[in-house]
């Protein structure tokens, strides 16, 4: 039984499809996801349907990303909708609607908004912290702030948290397509939608695989 780490997928269906056969995941495995699984990418329908069909194949933790906020509030809120759009929100839609002028959030599916409003804030275990942008230091994990949580980048001075558990995150995207490894914080989002790389995690032996939109495939250790 392993526990993956999948950092921002950002709407790469096909480097997620590449990824789970590199990974080999079996029923056995808890999957944890890091958010921000739609905008930017051309297939963000694509990944909710994986991630919806990959809840029967093992067990999957979804984590809420800031993108994930942005679509859902953009339902009711019409400058929430103005800025997502603008944040990659046009390349989800079209997804949803390839030959349509007119992109409507009405062409996303019940179950994908299911999918979404289910994603937890963040997810704990005996020796790690998932989360999909980061955490305060000297704030107790239940009293995190939604700006740390979703909306705060990583930065090399980030201290260590006050738990002393390993943090597993994305958000802050690694332009070298390599993961940011502080020893206390590890970020994983590696540029997936930008001619970079996807990356999924074995949390207890430190390997890597990648894949990317374009085929490309690798793996190491940390």
């Amino acid at each position: 039984m392993r526990t993956l780490a999948i950092g921002d997928i950002h709407g790469c269906s096909a480097a997620l499809d590449q990824l789970l056969r590199l990974a080999k995941v079996s029923k056995s495995d808890t999957i944890i996801t890091l958010g921000d699984y739609v905008d930017r990418g051309p297939d963000s329908k694509g990944v909710l349907d994986r991630l919806v069909w990959l809840q029967g194949q093992c067990t999957l933790i979804p984590l809420m990303g800031n993108h994930e906020i942005m679509m859902l509030q953009s339902r009711t809120d019409p400058l929430w909708h103005k800025d997502w759009l603008t944040h990659g929100g046009k390349h989800t839609l079209r997804s949803y609607a390839p030959e349509k002028k007119d992109l409507s959030l009405a062409d996303v599916p019940p179950e994908h908004w299911r999918f979404m409003e289910q994603c937890r804030e963040f997810h704990e275990t005996d020796t790690h912290i998932f989360v999909h942008a980061g955490l305060a230091p000297e704030v107790p994990l239940r009293e995190q702030q939604p700006l740390q949580l979703f909306w705060e980048f990583l930065t090399p001075e980030a201290k260590p948290h006050m738990s002393g558990k390993r943090i597993i995150c994305g958000h802050t995207s690694q332009q070298s397509a390599r993961p940011l490894d502080l020893g206390h914080t590890l970020c994983i989002d590696t540029h997936a939608y930008a001619s970079g790389f996807l990356s999924c995690l074995d949390v207890e032996r430190g390997m890597v695989w990648q894949a990317s939109q374009s085929g490309m495939k690798r793996q190491f250790l940390l």
